[in-house]
C-alpha cells in the first residue's frame, strides 16, 4: 500500500497557485496555475494523486471540503444533471474531473487529516505546494526547484 499526501496553495487567495502530491517523503506530482485559489489547487492535487494511486492505496488530504464533494454531494449533483439547489456549482470542471477519478478508483481510500499539526506527509505537501506555486516542477522524474 502506498500513502499519498496532497495539498494546494494560492497566495494571495485568489492568486498564483501550486499543488503537490507526496509519496515516501518526496514530491511525485507538482503543478501550478496563475490566478487560482486554494480550493482549485487542492482539487488538482487530488486529481493528480488519483492518477498515481492504485487499488489498496491511500490518499490523505487536509481538504475536508473536497472529501465531502466527492463522497456526499457530487453523486446527487450528477444525478441532477450537475445542478444543485441554490445556484451554480463552483469549479464544476474540477468537481466533474475529480468525481470521475474517484469513481474510477473505488479501491483507493480517501482520508482526511487535520492540516498544519505536524503530520510529516501533510507538512511536506504544504511545503511543496508552495514551492510549486513559486515554480518548482518535476521533469522526467527529476525535481527542479523554481
Amino acid at each position: 500500500m502506498k500513502r499519498f499526501y496532497t495539498d494546494g496553495s494560492a497566495i494571495p487567495n485568489p492568486g498564483d497557485g501550486g499543488f503537490a502530491v507526496i509519496l515516501d517523503g518526496s514530491p511525485v506530482a507538482l503543478g501550478s496555475e496563475k490566478n487560482s485559489t486554494n480550493i482549485r489547487m487542492e482539487a488538482k492535487a487530488l486529481i493528480a494523486a488519483f492518477g498515481l494511486a492504485e487499488a489498496g492505496d491511500e490518499i490523505i488530504t487536509d481538504s475536508e471540503f473536497w472529501i465531502n464533494v466527492v463522497t456526499k454531494w457530487a453523486p446527487t449533483w450528477e444525478r441532477n444533471g450537475w445542478k444543485k439547489k441554490g445556484g451554480e456549482i463552483k469549479n464544476l470542471d474540477l468537481v466533474q474531473e475529480l468525481f470521475a477519478a474517484y469513481k474510477a478508483n473505488q479501491g483507493v481510500k480517501l482520508q482526511w487529516t487535520r492540516g498544519h499539526v505536524g503530520t510529516d506527509g501533510n507538512e511536506l505537501a504544504d511545503e511543496w505546494a508552495n514551492k510549486a506555486r513559486a515554480g518548482a516542477t518535476i521533469v522526467n522524474g527529476e525535481i527542479i526547484e523554481g
